[in-house]
Order: structure tokens, then C-alpha cells, then sequence
């Protein structure tokens, strides 16, 4: 079997060069591509011709544009990397037959309410990052290709930047911060999201039924401002300079810290449909979060 991943270097590309290894051969591109082979979703025809060339199995689609305020001011280039792009592999990817594995998220959704959403609740995202994952989701599913679309949300990873680097450096600084209290979701693990996939897969090529949409997120959930008091208490307990106070992490508002996207307040995500499926029990987000702690920072 042979497998295409697009956006190798990115959080859950990086770990899914891992976690997709041991199924088959494995072509990893990130958007400087290869010698004959285009990985730049800039440029959906160069990304559609390298999977016409390449002729795989299974596509692995972990490219997306994520910076969700940057979008706003460049909607053409969103819509490029998130909808045009994935259309064009998904349109491939139904030529050829093979399945196409693509990452989706909560922003899909307009926050409201408390209730976790299914993968069936109604989508009305708030954003032009929303929006445009929305519509790639949607041209894969049109495309009439085999399919995985995991839809996920808050994720990190040890390798790069991240909310917990973030808070960490921010508490070793500062005698005081503030962070928003009022968005929920269920900080997740890129290395979850990668082995979620293998195994989606794995099984999904053996019963085609099981493809489609599913919600792939950790267990529970927390707020912003409870995610970075967990980060901050375990860099306590380990040794790691903390300058603020327990106390003076200060919960506020979403309006008190404006940007240029909305932000979705409710981003809980039911996996009820993922774990029929598939028997997967994701972890609690805390076991994760610490895991990448542990590995970022030792156990100092």
C-alpha cells in the first residue's frame, strides 16, 4: 500500500509520519515538495498532478491554513489552502480510488449553547477559517471519494509552539495574567489525532462503510483559562520558574481580549460516533497535556 501525506511538518503531520509508517510505503511532502512532486497547496493542479504521478492508495491530507486571524485578512489564500486544494485531491483521489484522510475542526460549528455537537448538528461557522474548512469538507464529501474527515479542536503537540509554551513563559515573566474563562473545548494531542487516523483507517479499508465524517477529540473539557492553570501548577510541581501567583491567574471574558476572528465559545465535540465505530476510548485531555509537558520540559 502506498500512502501520500501532504503537510508532513506541521503538529499532526509530524506525528503522522509515525503513527502511518508501519501500514505501507510512505511519501511525506511539505509545501517545498520533492524533486517532480508539488507539496504546496498554493497550487492545487501541482498537488493534483502529484497525485496523479504518484497514483497512492490512501491520501493524508494534514496541510490546512490555521492561523485563524491571519485569515480573515487573506480569504482567497484561506480558501486556497483549505477548499481548493482539498477538492482538487479529493477529485483525484475518487479518480483513483483511494481513500482521503482529511483533518476538520469545531469551527465549523457557531459556539452556541453547552451540548457537545455530533457530527450531524447544523454548521455555521463564524470565521473565514470556519468557513472555508467547511467548504473543503464539503468538496470531499461531493467528490464522491472514499473518506475520513476528523473533525478536531485545541490542538498542540511538544514539537513547536503551542498555548501550554505560551502560558509557561508568560507565568515565568509575569506576576499576574489573564485568560479567557468562557470558550470550552478539550485541548487535544497531535500524536492522539495521528493514531486515531492509522487506526480509522486500518479499519476503514478492511469496511468501507465505516467512512464519513466523525469528531475526534480528548476526553472531557476545560476552558482556556482552566488549561493554562493546569499548565502552570504542573510547571510548579516540577521545578519549572513559575512567577505567578496560583491567584493571579485572572479568568476573563472573550470580549475583554478582541481579535479579528470570532471565536466559537462552545467547542465540545461528542466521539460517540468515533468510539462505536472504531472502539476508541480517547484519553483524558489532562493525560495528554501532561504527556507533551513531560516530553517538552523533562521532569524536572
Amino acid at each position: 500500500m502506498r500512502i501520500l501525506l501532504l503537510g508532513k511538518n506541521g503538529q499532526v503531520g509530524w506525528e503522522l509520519q509515525r503513527a502511518l509508517a508501519s501500514l505501507g510505503e510512505l511519501v511525506a511532502l511539505d509545501h517545498a515538495g520533492a524533486p517532480g512532486l508539488c507539496g504546496d497547496f498554493r497550487d492545487p493542479e501541482g498537488v493534483a498532478a502529484t497525485v496523479r504521478a504518484l497514483r497512492p492508495d490512501v491520501v493524508v491530507n494534514a496541510a490546512a491554513h490555521t492561523a485563524v486571524d491571519k485569515a480573515e485578512g487573506e480569504p482567497e489564500v484561506a480558501a486556497l489552502l483549505n477548499a481548493a486544494t482539498p477538492a482538487a485531491i479529493a477529485r483525484e483521489a475518487a479518480a483513483l480510488g483511494a481513500w482521503l484522510v482529511h483533518y476538520g475542526t469545531d469551527y465549523v460549528f457557531d459556539g452556541s449553547g453547552t451540548a457537545p455537537r455530533g457530527e450531524d448538528a447544523p454548521t455555521a461557522p463564524l470565521s473565514v477559517y470556519g468557513r472555508t474548512k467547511l467548504d473543503g469538507e464539503e468538496a470531499i464529501r461531493a467528490s464522491g471519494c472514499r473518506h475520513l474527515i476528523l473533525r478536531t479542536s485545541w490542538v498542540y503537540a511538544a514539537r513547536g509552539g503551542n498555548f501550554a509554551r505560551t502560558m509557561l513563559r508568560l507565568a515565568a515573566e509575569r506576576e499576574a495574567l489573564n485568560v479567557i474563562d468562557d470558550q470550552v473545548g478539550a485541548p487535544t494531542g497531535a500524536d492522539f489525532l495521528a493514531d486515531v487516523a492509522a487506526h480509522a483507517l486500518r479499519a476503514a479499508m478492511a469496511r468501507p462503510e465505516l467512512g464519513g465524517t466523525y469528531h475526534a477529540v480528548a476526553a472531557g473539557e476545560t476552558s482556556w483559562h482552566g488549561y493554562a492553570c493546569f499548565v502552570i501548577e504542573w510547571a510548579r510541581a516540577h521545578g519549572l520558574p513559575v512567577k505567578v501567583a496560583a491567584d493571579a491567574v485572572r479568568p476573563i471574558p472573550t470580549s475583554a481580549y478582541p481579535t479579528p476572528a470570532q471565536r466559537p465559545l462552545n467547542s465540545r465535540l461528542s466521539t460517540a460516533r468515533l468510539q462505536r465505530a472504531f472502539g476508541l476510548v480517547p484519553p483524558p485531555w489532562q493525560q495528554g497535556v501532561q504527556r507533551m509537558l513531560t516530553e517538552a520540559f523533562g521532569s524536572a
